[in-house]
């Protein structure tokens, strides 16, 4: 068995996966990063020796950890970067380490490079040489397979699709840039679009109407949230068609809250990438929902262990 573990700044998923991406049991904790790095580590390690033992195996049964993480970080260290900023307190530690107590090889990956390892080898990528993961939730994540192996930066880098830029004059973005795609296509984009332009959906000083929300009032026919829709849509498809020219992958793979709603942006997508990628043959690349869904973090993180193992 694999033991499995994605991080975010929320929850941490775990959970116990077999050599065939089968989810033989999981758990799930709160992240609560203002407890600390030490406290956070110590509780991971006690419920994935709770799973084993629901398991019926021990620590010997155990071939290896693979974690997806959310932040920048470093896939050989584990070690979470400066600016971690979803992770206060775990900046700078190494969750390899963190890890080591339970004495079986661990092996470190961003949250998104993990979901694009395991919708390549479970999901929708299977048999691609050129596969691209993109979620699209809170914000803007991606992964990319080429040539059958994951794609890294320099330094073993991360690349940021989500901070490509769309709209140069756009919204100032957390990351310093104007008009990132995140700022503009995420499902924060769309609700903040939404809820400026209606401010009465809820009470004075009450959060906004979510992205989901958002959408289900656009397939009752709701004008303005049909505008929001459409909007989200045509930065979607600005996105995916600047990733469509770049790379010419066989598929891409989309993920994340926001493509729970795909049916209602699918068309105007299709059209906005046809649009503007018209130096490659844009037509044969396949634009599709994931697969994995909600298990798509445990399957990725197991398959970040088997990648390298």
């Amino acid at each position: 068995m694999i033991g499995a573990i994605d991080i975010g700044g929320t929850k941490i998923a775990l959970g116990l996966v077999s050599d065939e991406g089968r989810i033989l049991c999981q758990a799930v904790l709160p992240t609560e990063p203002e407890r600390g790095f030490s406290d956070g580590m110590e509780r991971v390690c006690a419920a994935l020796l709770k799973l084993l033992a629901e398991a019926g195996a021990g620590l010997s049964g155990l071939r290896g950890i693979g974690v997806g993480c959310t932040g920048p970080l470093d896939p050989f260290s584990g070690v979470l970067g400066h600016n971690a900023d979803t992770l206060p307190s775990w900046q700078n530690h190494s969750l390899v380490e963190g890890l080591s107590d339970l004495g079986a090889p661990v092996v470190v990956e961003n949250d998104a490079d993990t979901a694009a390892m395991g919708e390549y080898t479970w999901g929708v990528g299977q048999g691609c040489g050129r596969f691209l993961y993109v979620t699209f939730s809170t914000g803007i994540g991606s992964g990319a397979i080429l040539d059958h192996k994951l794609y890294r930066g320099v330094d073993g880098s991360h690349p940021e699709v989500g901070h490509s830029i769309v709209d140069p004059n756009g919204p100032l973005c957390y990351c310093g840039a104007r008009g990132c795609w995140e700022m503009l296509a995420s499902g924060t984009a769309l609700a903040a679009w939404f809820n400026e332009r209606q401010p009465g959906a809820r009470p004075p000083g009450g959060p906004g109407l979510s992205a989901r929300e958002i959408c289900a009032l656009a397939e009752q026919g709701d004008p303005l949230a049909q505008a929001a829709v459409q909007r989200e849509a045509n930065y979607l498809g600005l996105g995916l068609a600047n990733l469509v020219t770049m790379f010419v992958p066989d598929v891409i793979a989309l993920g994340g809250g926001v493509i729970k709603s795909w049916p209602l942006f699918k068309e105007r997508v299709q059209q906005v990438v046809l649009q503007n990628s018209r130096m490659v043959p844009a037509e044969k690349v396949h634009i599709l929902p994931a697969r994995l869904g909600g298990d798509a973090a445990l399957l990725g993180a197991a398959q970040a262990w088997l990648h390298r193992n």
